[in-house]
């Protein structure tokens, strides 16, 4: 079968909610109307690790951007967009189109719009020193799966096919 050759990388929670912090989950176990569209298009995804669990498990409280903002912390997000740029530059090496990253709006680690979280801070300034841009997209806060959520799937098909 010839694969479509794009790909896109999301944060690690749009396919694992049970990483989330319990209060903030949106989903069952993944936002399954995202993931919907992406597998509609032949999209590959591509997980990125959540650095929020990796620091603290799955019993940690919600924490802000400032109280995650340590240099343990920091040096964690930069080892894993490190790895992560280099995962992206194989695809690219190899003739894949990078659709682009996807971020939770707000996260304290993965939001690209508004404040910047850690994760994304580290990784898309490797990129850009790299020379790599990347087109972004982030989750909405008001984001519920199974909800209606249309003014938000046609922001992801407009992201898609650009």
């Amino acid at each position: 079968m010839d694969r479509k050759k794009r790909i896109v990388f999301i944060s690690h929670c749009i396919l694992n909610q049970n990483a989330v912090v319990k209060p903030l989950a949106r989903a069952n176990g993944a936002y399954t109307d995202i993931i919907k569209e992406l597998m509609k298009e032949g999209i590959g995804i591509h997980q990125l690790p959540c650095p929020e669990f990796r620091y603290l498990g799955l019993q940690r409280k919600p924490m802000s951007k400032n109280e995650y903002d340590t240099a343990e912390y920091r040096k964690l997000c930069t080892s894993i967009s490190e790895d992560t740029l280099k995962i992206l530059k194989e695809y690219l090496d190899n003739d894949y189109d990078i659709v682009g990253i996807i971020g939770i709006n707000q996260s304290p680690t993965c939001s690209i719009r508004e404040t910047m979280g850690i994760l994304m801070e580290e990784l898309l300034s490797l990129a850009d020193k790299q020379g790599i841009s990347l087109k972004t997209l982030d989750i909405p806060t008001d984001y519920v799966d199974g909800k209606d959520n249309s003014n938000f799937i046609l922001k992801l098909r407009k992201f898609i096919m650009e």
